[in-house]
């Protein structure tokens, strides 16, 4: 009994002192520039000027914009799907770390048997008969990690739940931003809408005009004409946008989780300005995008697979231990000579499996590449996405004042020439020229701010919503 209690003592100092074979992890470096190639000429955010952490769409100060966003949670059927892949990773977790633990498990049974006299093999003058067994017993066996293989399991998985952790934040993040997005095409929508209906009365006081000055006989029917076409066709384009507005409108319904034909917003012309967002420095990006911090426990989880794979290579040691009761009725079972017990350990090494192991570890190594390239990747994407977007908002800022003179100058030349009109100086022709001059700048302004609005949704995205990669360490588990 000694001998076997050291034995037993002996193995638990090494699963204690057990080593983790494999690459320890080192986090790759990623490419960064020290500050971002498109900040010349932008409007740095002042010190209190921050994305807020969650609720980033509050910037651009739209309280109807607002409660949009905050049913996204709750009703988003995509966003579920990602909720449930990360539940299930977490199980993921729980399932790989009880390989820590022993199994134990217990049975009990009672059987009887007789046995036949004409059965093969029984001599006719063997006596048969009938016999019982009833058992009941307690059984454990457990790995001993020597290698690290359970632990590095355990370590892969829990890798793994922040991964998807931070899929759920991108998913989250991206359809928020497609709700914005959506929402300001909306008003911009409403604010061409309302464009052409004052565009609409306009020509239609200018199609009086010119039938008063022709049945004046001041005018050819030609002016009537060119006035009734002008007229027709901006009504055709008014008509047009109710399409897009519609179909930005279905969008954001089915975003929140609202069958089309039950949600509706009021017309609302597009009147926000765009939002000064503070971008921060190149290195930080690396911590607020979600994507990149999944990236980036991806490639930690592919080092714990070369890890695993290594251990392989390595012998496994199991113990196991039985102790119960065994008798041949009910009446004997828990008689104290009925106890039996058995203790034990065993060791298994593969020695020849044709090369599956080094195969093994040579996908786990192929692997772990393709996930530091695809973090590579990842990051310079969103430099990209970051840099493309800064560039926009500079150029469309200035383009918009620039564009701001322009209509002021098609105004007036309009007025001009429409009171040339009316003095007969200009023949109807030169109005017609600067109504759709005027109508084109005005058409423009609002697409301008369209895009400029679009830029800066796609901008806070881009600069991963105020979200920190600090969060994903609470859900691994």
């Amino acid at each position: 009994m000694r001998r076997r209690l050291a034995g037993l003592a002996a193995l638990l100092v090494l699963a204690l002192g057990g080593c983790m074979v494999g690459p320890d992890y080192v986090k790759p470096s990623a490419p960064v520039t020290p500050t971002y190639k498109e900040l010349d000429g932008w409007k740095l955010a002042e010190p209190s000027d921050a994305l807020p952490r969650g609720r980033w769409w509050e910037i651009f100060g739209d309280p109807e914009l607002n409660a949009l966003e905050e049913q996204i949670a709750d009703a988003n059927q995509n966003l579920k799907i990602a909720e449930a892949r990360l539940r299930a990773a977490r199980a993921l977790v729980r399932f790989n770390r009880a390989a820590l633990f022993p199994t134990i498990s217990t049975t009990a049974g009672a059987a009887s048997l007789r046995q036949s006299e004409n059965g093969p093999f029984v001599s006719p003058s063997a006596k048969t008969g009938s016999s019982g067994d009833v058992l009941l017993s307690l059984d454990m066996s457990y790995e001993i990690d020597l290698w690290g293989r359970i632990r590095r399991s355990v370590a892969a998985a829990r890798e793994e739940a922040q991964a998807t952790a931070g899929d759920l934040e991108t998913a989250r993040l991206s359809l928020q931003a497609e709700l914005a997005f959506d929402y300001f095409e909306l008003r911009a929508a409403d604010a061409q809408k309302q464009l052409l209906d004052e565009t609409v009365k306009a020509f239609e006081a200018a199609l009086q005009l010119t039938n008063n000055r022709y049945q004046g006989g001041a005018a050819p029917k030609s002016d009537v004409a060119q006035a009734q076409t002008q007229l027709d066709t901006t009504r055709a384009q008014a008509t047009d946008i109710a399409v897009q507005r519609a179909q930005f409108e279905h969008a954001i319904a089915t975003l929140i989780g609202v069958p089309p034909a039950a949600f509706g917003l009021p017309a609302r012309p597009l009147d926000t300005r765009a939002p000064n967002v503070p971008v921060g420095v190149p290195s930080q990006l690396l911590e607020r995008r979600p994507d990149i911090a999944a990236s980036e426990r991806r490639v930690a989880e592919a080092n714990e697979q070369i890890g695993i794979a290594k251990a392989a290579y390595f012998p496994a040691v199991v113990l196991n231990a039985s102790v119960g009761f065994e008798g041949s009725s009910f009446g004997n079972a828990l008689n104290a000579s009925s106890l039996l017990w058995a203790v034990g350990a065993s060791i298994t090494q593969t020695i020849f499996d044709g090369g599956r192991r080094g195969a093994v570890s040579d996908v786990a190594r192929a692997g772990y590449d393709a996930t530091v390239a695809a973090y590579r990747q990842t990051t310079l994407n969103a430099f990209q996405q970051v840099e493309d977007n800064l560039v926009a908002l500079r150029v469309l800022e200035q383009e918009s004042q620039e564009q701001r003179r322009a209509v002021e100058s098609a105004q007036e030349s309009l007025r001009l020439f429409t009171n040339r009109y009316r003095g007969g100086v200009d023949n109807y022709l030169q109005v017609i020229t600067a109504q759709t001059v005027t109508l084109t700048n005005q058409r423009t302004e609002i697409d301008i701010l369209r895009r400029r609005m679009g830029a800066s949704v796609l901008l806070v995205k881009a600069l991963g919503g105020g979200w920190d990669a600090a969060e994903l360490t609470k859900s691994g588990q």
